[in-house]
This record gives structure tokens, sequence and C-alpha cells, in this order.
């Protein structure tokens, strides 16, 4: 599990599993980070994403449960085995936002991951997603698609 720094102290109660509506954005972002490392992306979509959610990406608009899936899967074959080190988790009110790096087992890597949530109801209902994949084939950035942080 990767080390979530915060930029600010929170006195969050400790996660749990009650219904989502009753989840905080901080636990709602915690939870999805949790997941993300452990690769449940099914339960992951399920228990933090809104049906309609929407993210935006330099690449298009993905909507749904679906096209987060579709940009998961994406992510996971541009980063084979990816670890992912988050650098700074921000919340405050309804608004996330990520920094984060990744390294996989193809050599590919991510330096500048940039992702921004709005999360309400105890889900995620929109994202946006920035991130530069590198290959070690020629050191420069590869036309990839977004992910989920």
């Amino acid at each position: 599990m990767s080390d979530i720094p915060t930029a600010e102290k929170t006195t969050d109660p400790p996660m749990s599993h009650e219904p989502t509506s009753e989840r905080s954005p901080s636990e709602v972002l915690r939870r999805h980070l949790d997941l993300a490392d452990e690769g449940a992306v099914d339960d992951d979509l399920a228990e933090n994403f809104a049906p309609d959610v929407v993210v935006l990406t330099r690449w298009g608009t993905y909507r749904g449960r679906d096209g987060v899936k579709e940009l998961a899967d994406r992510l996971d074959d541009e980063l084979p085995d990816m670890e992912f080190v988050y650098d700074q988790v921000l919340v405050e009110g309804d608004f996330g936002f990520l920094a984060w790096r990744a390294t996989a087992s193809n050599g590919n890597r991510v330096d500048d991951g940039a992702d921004s949530y709005v999360i309400r109801d105890g889900h995620i209902v929109a994202q946006s997603i920035h991130y530069t994949l590198e290959s070690p084939t020629d050191g420069r950035p590869t036309d990839a698609t977004s992910s989920l942080g």
C-alpha cells in the first residue's frame, strides 16, 4: 500500500464500510486509492464511483462506470504491475486533487500524474485525469490515454 501524504491533518473517523452516503469526500478518496493499490477495480467502481460519473481527459470524455473501467484497463496495459506513489492528496469540501507517479514492470513510467475529483453523496461524480507516459525505449513521452489515480 502506498503512503498517502496529505496537505492537512484530518480528523475523519477510521474508514468503515458504512453506506457510502455517510462517507466524507476524504474517506471516499482514501478508499479509492487503497483499492487502486490493491488492483480491485470492480470493487472500486461499485463502492466509490457514481453510476453516471464523468471523466475528462485530454483524450476525450468517458462516461459511467464502463468509461472508468475502460480507462483503468488501458492504464493496466500501459503500466503492467504498476506501483503508485502518491505525492500529494488534497481535499477541500467536495473537491479532491491527487499528484501521483507510477512505475511498471515493462519499464514505462509516469512522473506527472494529476487527477482531480468532485465527490458528492459518498461517490466520485466527476474526475479529470492527466499524465504523460514515459517509455524506456526512447526516453520520450508516448501518446497515452488517461487512467484512474
